[in-house]
């Protein structure tokens, strides 16, 4: 894991969240790539003025936040790019290969029933990059326990779960696994990958209607300090990623998501 992302915006948060990601660079020897998307307009008209103070402010914004946090002994490298958000995202990860995007859930102007604001839901929703979503004002510690809930056990392709593996293996934490059997699951579905459960320090299956149900019943026991989950295709995160908004009501957490690729159905 020696990328990772955070696309700033202009909330507070983004101070918060590129320290937290410079924290844990920090420990597992990764460079950080902050970016601040701006829009650019048609130079027909004269807009090309225009364009040049969007691309300013862009500059400005990231060397006000630069300046905000002590990026420690970490490589910390800002690149303003011009486009839409997801464009420039994807654009982004074609030229420097991007292993974790860390994401504040939302804006300030978000209001306070939205768990993942719509910026940050799209993101999660239309790229296929590993996202750790940082709560608001989070400080980087140490993930001693990390609870994997999930409802498809078969992880066909090994790549998937390599962020997982890597924090694992960099600061030794407890793996507990949490399979949610729902209405829909099959018989295979029910099966675990080898590697999975051998690096896990518990296991534990239960039958829910969902799977974000199951971590409800099931977070007291394990109280983690990081909360992993899979994108899928159908399923769980089909209704949550149906509006790139997520309210609190749908799902909810206080600590680290960390949002592995996209899993088969």
């Amino acid at each position: 894991m020696k990328n990772i992302l955070v696309p700033i915006g202009s909330s507070n948060g983004a101070i918060t969240t590129l320290q937290y990601a410079i924290d844990l660079a920090e420990k597992i020897d990764a460079n950080v790539y902050v970016i601040s998307v701006f829009q650019e307009f048609s130079r027909v008209g004269g807009m090309s003025k225009v364009n040049t103070l969007l691309k300013e402010e862009s500059e400005n914004r990231i060397t006000e936040v630069l300046n905000t946090v002590d990026k420690k002994e970490v490589s910390v490298i800002a690149h303003p790019i011009k486009g839409e958000i997801l464009e420039g995202v994807k654009r982004f990860n074609s030229h420097v290969p991007v292993d974790l995007m860390v994401l504040s859930p939302r804006s300030n102007s978000q209001r306070d029933e939205v768990y993942l604001g719509k910026t940050s839901g799209k993101l999660v929703k239309d790229t296929n990059i590993p996202v750790l979503v940082v709560p608001e004002n989070e400080v980087f510690k140490v993930p001693e326990k990390i609870l994997m809930a999930f409802k498809n056990g078969k992880f066909a392709k090994k790549k998937l779960l390599e962020p997982l593996y890597k924090i694992q293996n960099y600061f030794n934490s407890e793996v507990h696994l949490l399979h949610v059997e729902t209405p829909e699951n099959t018989s295979e579905m029910l099966e675990v990958s080898g590697k999975l459960k051998r690096i896990s320090a518990s296991y534990t299956q239960t039958k829910n209607a969902t799977t974000y149900q199951g971590v409800l019943e099931h977070y007291q026991s394990v109280e983690p300090d990081m909360i992993c989950v899979v994108r899928r295709k159908r399923g769980f995160f089909k209704k949550l990623w149906e509006a790139n908004a997520v309210l609190k009501r749908d799902f909810y957490t206080t600590k680290p998501l960390l949002i592995l690729r996209v899993q088969e159905d």
